[in-house]
């Protein structure tokens, strides 16, 4: 479950890591009523889970509350890549004199917390580990040992942290790790951890991704489900018994077993190219599984390439094959548009259902990701 920012800016305080005061509004007379309560330079920033609302117009500025109207106005039910703002949250405006990034997330390789930090943040940081990777500090705990501060300081001495603000880092690191542990996260990331001109250091962004199977555990956070946007696409393959998540790329993904499918995101990226979604068709699927599958990638109108990587096993090929046909049949998708690579079981079938429909396939996973990558681009 991924947290809006104010709702991840709700634990942070919690956790006692310094973030700037705001409150979240759904009317343009409650941001009226927000900033009268508050009258200070605030920022205005709509509450979506989709990535780029900065690009898009989704944070602007108020300085009092007859400043907040058209901000709140053009805000609130803005659509940022298919995502509408239903929300808004005006926080305290922070002067920022320099911004740094931390995170920790799930490190599947070690199967270990992973604490990765930078000074170079406010800016994607898979951009930053292209162009500086030597900019990156990552550190992996083991959990039986836990957190301590010397691990804090050896991660900023190695991320080039300003030595002046080295003792509060360490002391926000330490919070952030016990609060990823406390909710049960997959990802809890700040970007910016902004450096103020006074030397504070204060989160300034929010983003936290938690694990949907021990959400048992915690109650007060499932109900915030009901706060967050929906995706239709992930509700209609939810619904189907799909494991979709709907990502920002062009690249349309479907594979059968989430390793497989992990592995053709990466393959993907590793080409150029940017994944539309993540999508697990599962063991065994049918050919009408298959065909909800191309449906549901295809109907996302950013997606302008399809990727199928199938490995069979007690998946058959034949089935994966009529499944396409049938979604292709539909007039929704171009055959042109489109890559598989189909190995395993019945191969040898699958492939001549699909060569009798004039559709080829690719004998690498490495080879489709390419492919694929210049269908999206041409």
């Amino acid at each position: 479950m991924r947290l809006l920012e104010y709702q991840g800016k709700e634990l942070f305080a919690e956790a006692g890591i310094p973030t700037p005061t705001g409150k979240v509004a759904q009317t343009v007379e409650e941001a009226v009523a927000i900033m009268r309560a508050n009258p200070a330079p605030s920022v205005v920033k709509a509450q979506v889970l989709i990535g780029g609302r900065g690009k898009a117009g989704g944070i602007k500025f108020a300085n009092d509350e007859r400043d907040v109207v058209e901000p709140a106005k053009a805000i609130l039910g803005m659509n940022i890549k298919g995502e509408i703002a239903k929300r808004i949250w005006l926080e305290q405006r922070v002067d920022i004199a320099k911004e740094l990034y931390l995170s920790i997330t799930v490190d599947r390789q070690s199967k270990r917390p992973i604490i990765i930090a930078s000074a170079m943040g406010g800016m994607d940081i898979e951009e930053v580990a292209a162009t500086h990777p030597d900019g990156i500090a990552k550190y992996r705990i083991d959990p039986a040992m836990g957190y301590w501060p010397f691990v804090g300081r050896r991660v900023a001495k190695e991320a080039g942290i300003p030595k002046e603000v080295t003792a509060q880092f360490v002391d926000i690191l330490g919070k952030l790790y016990k609060l990823f542990f406390d909710i049960g996260a997959m990802l809890v990331e700040i970007n910016p951890l902004a450096i103020t001109k006074d030397g504070r250091l204060i989160a300034s962004d929010a983003k936290v991704d938690i694990d949907d199977n021990g959400l048992f555990r915690h109650p007060e956070l499932e109900a915030w489900k009901t706060d967050l946007p929906s995706d239709p696409l992930e509700e209609r393959a939810r619904k189907t018994g799909l494991a979709y998540v709907h990502l920002d790329g062009d690249v349309g993904i479907i594979g059968n077993g989430a390793g497989l499918v992990m592995g053709t995101l990466d393959a993907v990226k590793a080409a150029g190219g940017e994944p539309a979604n993540f999508l697990d068709v599962g063991g065994g699927a049918k050919a009408d599984i298959v065909r909800e599958a191309v449906n549901i990638v295809t109907a996302d109108p950013k997606v302008k390439s399809l990727f199928i990587n199938i490995f069979g096993g007690i998946t058959r090929g034949d089935e994966v094959a009529k499944g396409l046909v049938e979604a292709l049949g539909g007039g929704g998708w171009s055959k042109d548009k489109l890559v598989i690579r189909l190995t395993g079981t019945n191969e040898k079938e699958g492939r001549a259902v699909l060569q009798a429909n004039g559709i080829k396939s690719v004998e690498t996973m490495n080879e489709g990701a390419k492919q694929a990558v210049a269908l999206a681009r041409a």
